[in-house]
C-alpha cells in the first residue's frame, strides 16, 4: 500500500506503470510506449464534446490474446460481448477512422460463429463462448455494411459474403434456441424455455425477466436489414443469383412486417407478435428500429405515429425508458440488490444509448431539415452535461432511473452510450456535404440516407 503523488499540467503528460514482471521501464521506454500512443490517438475534432467523447471511446478497444481488436462492453464488469460490440463498432472505431481494427474485429467474431450465430459473449476464463442471442449476428450484418460503405474495402465483401450466405441459411433453415424463419409470414421467431436472446436480457436463477419469445419487432427489423445488406454486398461481389434471392425473401418480409406489428389501437407497433401469450402490446423502445436502421420499413404517417407515442411515453432527458410508464412490471428505479436491479432492468430503467435510434427514427420520419437537426442536438445536451460533470467523469453511464432525477447507475462507463453519441456526432447531426468528406473508396455499395 502506498501514496503516489503527481503534479500534472496542460501539455505535460505523466506516465505511471505497473507491473508483476521485471520488464525494466527507462525514459526511452517510456518515450517509446508514448510515440506508440500518439500514433493511436483519434484524429482532432473542433466541436469539444465530440472530442470528449472520441477520447472517452478510446478505452474500450482492446486486444484479446491472440492479438486480435475487441471491444469492452463496459468498465468494470463487463468483457466483449457480441452484440454491444456490433452496436457500438460504427461509432467507436468507424467515426474516428480506424477502419483496420473495425475489419479485425468483424472477423475475430465471425471466426467464432457457430450454428449460423454469433457468440454473445466471450467469457472472462477461457471457457466455451455462449450463444445464447439472435440479434448479435444481425448487428454484424450492420457493422459490416457500415465498415464497408465508409472504407470501401472491396476485397472484404468478396472475404465475408460466404459467411454472410451461411448465416442467412441457418436463420432460414433453423438453427438453435429456436429461431428460425416462420414458412407461413417470413418473419423470424426465436426462444425457448429459460433462454433471454434479445437485448432485453435480464436473467435471475432459472427466471427469464423479459423473454420475449415469439417474433420481436427488433429483430424483423434487423433480419429486413439483414436480407438487404446481402443482397447489395453479394451484388457487389458479382453474385447475382445470391443478390436476388435475398432480395426476393426481403420484399416477403416487408409485405408481412406491418400487417403483423401494427397496432392501430395505441399508433404504434406490438414489441413480440406470435408469442406464447399471444402480441404483446407494451410501448417498449424497440420498435424505433423499424425505421432507424439503414432499410427502414412502415410508410411515413406510421413512422410518424410510431415517433410520437415513443416521445410522449419513453423519451427522458438522458435516453428511453425500456417500458411506458403504466405498464404492467414497470419498474421505476434501478437499485437495491441483484433481484431489484436485475427485475428493473429493461423494465422503465432508461438506457442512454437508445438517443441513437431515437434521432435516426425522428429524421427518418420528420425529415432531415436543418430545424429537426438542432431540436435533436439538443435532446444530447444532458448527456453532454453527465460526461463532463457526473458519475464517471469523461465517461457515460450504462442506465438512468426511469424517474427524476434520473440517477445514472450500472456500468459508470459503457462502451455504446459512449458510441451511440458519438456516431451521431459524427454522422447523423452532420451536414451531407461534411459527411462526404470522410475518407472512402467506393466498393459498388451506396451508404444509406
Amino acid at each position: 500500500m502506498g501514496t503516489l503523488t503527481l503534479e500534472v499540467g496542460p501539455g505535460q503528460p505523466a506516465f505511471v506503470v505497473a507491473s508483476l514482471s521485471d520488464r525494466t521501464i527507462d525514459a526511452g521506454e517510456v518515450a517509446r510506449l508514448e510515440a506508440a500512443e500518439r500514433t493511436r490517438q483519434s484524429p482532432a475534432f473542433a466541436d469539444p464534446f465530440t472530442a470528449r467523447l472520441a477520447h472517452a471511446a478510446e478505452q474500450y478497444v482492446v486486444r484479446r490474446q491472440d492479438g486480435g481488436p475487441t471491444v469492452i462492453a463496459g468498465y468494470p464488469w463487463f468483457t466483449d460481448w457480441g452484440r454491444d460490440t456490433m452496436i457500438a463498432l460504427p461509432g467507436l472505431l468507424l467515426s474516428r477512422g480506424r477502419f483496420d481494427e473495425a475489419r479485425d474485429v468483424i472477423r475475430g467474431f465471425l471466426a467464432h460463429r457457430d450454428g449460423g450465430l454469433l457468440p454473445n459473449r466471450f467469457p472472462d476464463r477461457g471457457e466455451a463462448p455462449e450463444y445464447n442471442t439472435v440479434d448479435a449476428t444481425l448487428w454484424l450484418f450492420q457493422a459490416a455494411f457500415a465498415y464497408v460503405t465508409a472504407s470501401g474495402d472491396d476485397a472484404f465483401v468478396r472475404e465475408i459474403l460466404p459467411a454472410l450466405k451461411e448465416i442467412l441459411r441457418f436463420h432460414l433453415e433453423g438453427t438453435r434456441h429456436g429461431i428460425r424463419v416462420d414458412p407461413r409470414d417470413r418473419l423470424l421467431a426465436a426462444g425457448e424455455p429459460g433462454a433471454q436472446l434479445t437485448w432485453m436480457d435480464a436473467k435471475v436463477g432459472d427466471v427469464v425477466v423479459t423473454p420475449r419469445h415469439g417474433k420481436p419487432v427488433e429483430i424483423n427489423a434487423l433480419w429486413y436489414n439483414a436480407l438487404r445488406i446481402a443482397a447489395l454486398l453479394a451484388q457487389a461481389a458479382g453474385d447475382y443469383g445470391t443478390s436476388a434471392s435475398c432480395s426476393r425473401e426481403a420484399e416477403l418480409v416487408e409485405q408481412s412486417f406491418a400487417r403483423a406489428f401494427w397496432n392501430p389501437s395505441r399508433g404504434c407497433l406490438y414489441d413480440v407478435v406470435g408469442g406464447p401469450a399471444g402480441d404483446d402490446p407494451a410501448i417498449r423502445p424497440n420498435q424505433l428500429f423499424a425505421f432507424s436502421l439503414p432499410f427502414p420499413l412502415l410508410d411515413p404517417e406510421q413512422r410518424r405515429s410510431v415517433m410520437r407515442v415513443v416521445e410522449k411515453e419513453l423519451l427522458t432527458p438522458f435516453g428511453l425508458r425500456t417500458l411506458a410508464r403504466g405498464e404492467a412490471g414497470y419498474v421505476p428505479r434501478f437499485r437495491g440488490g441483484p433481484w431489484e436491479r436485475d427485475t428493473a432492468y429493461h423494465q422503465g430503467t432508461v438506457w442512454p444509448w437508445l438517443i441513437g435510434p431515437y434521432v435516426r427514427g425522428y429524421l427518418a420520419a420528420f425529415g432531415r431539415n436543418p430545424s429537426n437537426v438542432a431540436a435533436c442536438r439538443r435532446l444530447l445536451e444532458p448527456l453532454e452535461a453527465h460526461l463532463s460533470s457526473d458519475a464517471c467523469l469523461g465517461q457515460v453511464s450504462e442506465v438512468f432511473d426511469a424517474e427524476e432525477p434520473y440517477r445514472p447507475g450500472g456500468c459508470p462507463a459503457q462502451a455504446w452510450s459512449v458510441a451511440e453519441l458519438l456516431r451521431l456526432m459524427t454522422v447523423d447531426l452532420v451536414e451531407p456535404a461534411v459527411r462526404e468528406k470522410r475518407p472512402r473508396r467506393s466498393a459498388g455499395v451506396e451508404e444509406q440516407p
